[in-house]
């Protein structure tokens, strides 16, 4: 991420560590409710002007402590099930529950029933399995399709139009069930499709023209259709005039509910994650800063995305006088953030403000090497700070045993 970009992220801090953070534990994650409710407001905006409805994807962001400062703007939340559904009932209450699994238990689906309002499918066998369990339970099913078109650049772990994907039904899928199974059809409310990853309008409306183009008999005997997640709707510059372009084409011509379910924009440059550097090395020409924050641990999108964090302060490698190496202190020798360069080299003690660090962070930690679950604390639209919870040593134990 360009350096100019990396700013944008710090504009609520007006681009300095404010003071109190020094006071902070580090390593701990820092929820921003100022920037939570303007992207909730950007969200339900939308909502209000096209008459679609936007869910909360809980796999990004399920801080649920946070779920009342975005619960106005959105209709819902989804989940990846049952335990997210859950979560979606009880801290978000009288709002949509959704939930796509690409595979359910049978010993999980009567609680599933219990907290979910819509049961998306994700092969025609599933479908013909629980579909009328859920039918006669008064939920609303759909199905998952995948229309065969890759949009992603860069992010192949995250493209579910790839070849041999796992996600989602091909028309050719579909035709053969149906030919076995010609009442599949009738369990159906709705479809769903989810092929983006941060990305803008303009890859939402290649794919609408391939939903369409694949499943243009079944789109007019549904009653909603989902449009997924991966839409940067709250990134500066998205091209919200194409969005809504889309949204009112399905209203249009297949009088559709129409659902986004974006998980990012809901809390897209919504946190901040303070470490502090431990130790620094060099090794030949390399200048290493080993900080008491893991990327394997406590930020595994920098690893599995990958994805290069912005950090207040800093530059990309070679733009200001000192290039360094960040890392965490676990074994793993590939647990680096990336190379960041500075005006002075980084000191023992020092206090680093990763931005963009509400999603994927909390919900996908872990505690490997034994290293601590930071702590999670919110900063309020005034500034001040509170704490929201700490783990310890507990925590780490009761995962692995009595």
């Amino acid at each position: 991420m360009p350096a100019a970009d990396s700013r944008a992220h710090f504009a609520a801090l007006g681009g300095v560590v404010p003071a109190n953070f020094a006071e902070l534990p580090t390593p701990c994650y820092l929820l921003d409710e100022g920037a939570l409710a303007r992207n909730g407001q950007i969200l339900g905006d939308l909502a209000a002007r096209t008459g679609c409805k936007v869910l909360l994807a809980q796999k990004a962001f399920s801080n649920y402590d946070l779920y009342p400062v975005l619960a106005p703007c959105l209709a819902g939340t989804e989940a990846s099930g049952l335990f997210e559904a859950r979560l979606g009932a009880e801290e978000m209450p009288g709002k949509e529950v959704h939930v796509f699994c690409a595979a359910y238990r049978e010993d999980e689906m009567a609680e599933l029933l219990r907290w979910a309002d819509h049961i998306v499918f994700n092969s025609p066998a599933q479908l013909a399995k629980f579909g009328p369990m859920a039918k006669a339970a008064g939920k609303s099913v759909g199905l998952r399709v995948n229309p065969e078109c890759s949009t992603q650049e860069g992010h192949a772990i995250y493209d579910p139009c790839a070849p041999g994907s796992r996600l989602g039904t091909t028309r050719a899928q579909w035709d053969a069930a149906v030919a076995e199974h010609p009442a599949l059809p009738d369990l159906l409310d709705g479809l769903h499709f989810h092929t983006l990853c941060e990305q803008d309008a303009d890859a939402l409306a290649v794919t609408l023209d391939a939903v369409a183009a694949k499943f243009r008999d079944l789109l007019p005997r549904m009653q909603w259709l989902n449009m997924g997640g991966g839409h940067h709707i709250t990134r500066p510059g998205y091209d919200v005039a194409t969005l809504e372009k889309c949204i009112a084409r399905a209203q249009a011509d297949w009088g559709v509910t129409v659902y986004l379910e974006p998980g990012e924009a809901c809390a897209l440059n919504a946190g901040y994650f303070l470490t502090r550097v431990l130790d620094v090395v060099h090794n030949g020409d390399t200048t290493v800063a080993i900080l008491d924050a893991s990327a394997a641990c406590h930020m595994p999108d920098v690893i599995e995305m990958p994805y290069r964090p912005p950090l207040l302060g800093s530059a990309d490698a070679g733009e200001k006088p000192c290039t360094v190496r960040l890392a965490g202190p676990t074994c793993l020798a590939g647990d680096v953030i990336g190379d960041y360069s500075f005006d002075a080299e980084p000191q023992p003690g020092d206090l680093l403000v990763f931005g963009d660090m509400a999603i994927y962070t909390t919900c996908k930690n872990n505690t490997f090497n034994g290293m601590p679950l930071p702590a999670i604390w919110t900063r309020g639209a005034d500034g001040t700070c509170r704490e929201l919870v700490q783990f310890g040593y507990r925590d780490f134990k009761v995962r692995l045993g009595r």
